[in-house]
């Protein structure tokens, strides 16, 4: 296939996802990588096909003795530098194709094998530094191509609809506040309509929202969109990452952070607040999926500015490449 926004950065895991000693398949612009952490929180990657017949390689197990991942079908084994290990010798120069990686704390970013054209946003690490992990959810693919997958993002109508159930939007409004090139920042003010107790049982972070949330977003093109919320009890940051797997897959994830008014709060809420993302990208996905291909709208609703700035953006990818590389 042909790479879709080649030079970009591409946030592919969290070091929490890969686990100890264990394969990890990536699929970034239509090629597979096998990922692998050892105990010490080194983290190798390589083209997840092996050089000898072509066997997945994320199908195999990792040696912790060499810190080196096994072919499953002939038990050949390539450390992350790609060298091959046989007989107890290893070989004169890498076989294997690795895939370089840039390790930000726990995150793991890619450009694919591509020149880096667009910097590795710094927002991340600062969130990661003022701010406590709470844990990945929502890790799923998405049988959508990107461009559709990232808009849903930027859309601040769907709500009304795709999210309805869950968060009972009366209205909502949206707008810039900043926007710099791949950078912007939106305010968000919804209005709730009231939760049932059971509701709030179900759901303990629901009783935390107030009637009229003042949110904010923060977006990162391309990969990367932060929702803030701010509320007496509880500030969050939810980070939904997306990544093009396939022309017509799309992976994403989301990293989420907190803070509490008190400790107590964070073992009563944590697991609801990765709850309810996950169920946000649920409800996204099926509306992905069920799309009709895309054609151009006939109708345009408020606040769509913001999902067209994307689209711009998407579309005018080699100059805006361009314009941050000079």
């Amino acid at each position: 296939m042909q790479a879709i926004l080649p030079g970009a950065p591409w946030l592919i895991a969290h070091k929490s996802m890969l686990g100890i000693n264990q394969p990890f398949k990536v699929t970034l612009n239509g090629q597979d990588y096998v990922l692998w952490q050892n105990k010490t929180g080194q983290v190798s990657a390589l083209n997840n096909v092996c050089p000898h017949l072509q066997a997945p390689l994320s199908n195999g197990w990792v040696c912790q003795e060499r810190n080196t991942i096994t072919c499953p079908f002939h038990t050949l084994e390539f450390d992350g530098q790609g060298y091959l290990y046989q007989d107890g010798s290893k070989s004169n120069a890498p076989i294997a194709e690795t895939l370089d990686l840039t390790i930000v704390g726990d995150l793991i970013w890619t450009y694919g094998g591509f020149e880096p054209r667009l910097p590795i946003p710094q927002l991340h690490e600062k969130i990661a530094e003022e701010y406590d992990f709470i844990g990945v959810t929502a890790e799923k693919r998405i049988k959508s191509n990107f461009l559709t997958s990232l808009l849903i993002n930027y859309d601040h109508n769907h709500q009304n609809g795709t999210h309805r159930e869950m968060f009972q939007v009366k209205s909502c409004r949206a707008e810039f506040i900043e926007k710099d090139g791949i950078y912007a920042l939106v305010a968000q003010t919804a209005e709730l309509a009231d939760y049932t107790p059971e509701e709030i049982a179900a759901n303990p972070t629901l009783g935390a929202f107030p009637k009229i949330m003042n949110n904010f977003l923060e977006y990162i093109f391309p990969s990367s969109q932060f929702f803030r919320l701010n509320t007496a009890d509880i500030k969050t940051y939810q980070g939904h990452i997306l990544y093009p797997e396939t022309e017509n897959s799309t992976k994403t994830f989301i990293l989420m952070y907190a803070k509490f008014s008190k400790p107590e709060l964070k073992e009563m809420l944590q697991e609801s607040l990765l709850q309810i993302a996950a169920v946000v990208v649920e409800q996204d996905t099926s509306c992905l999926e069920s799309l009709y291909p895309r054609a151009k709208a006939k109708i345009r609703l408020k606040s769509e500015d913001i999902m067209y700035y994307a689209q711009e953006l998407y579309q005018n990818w080699e100059n805006l490449a361009a314009a941050q590389t000079t």
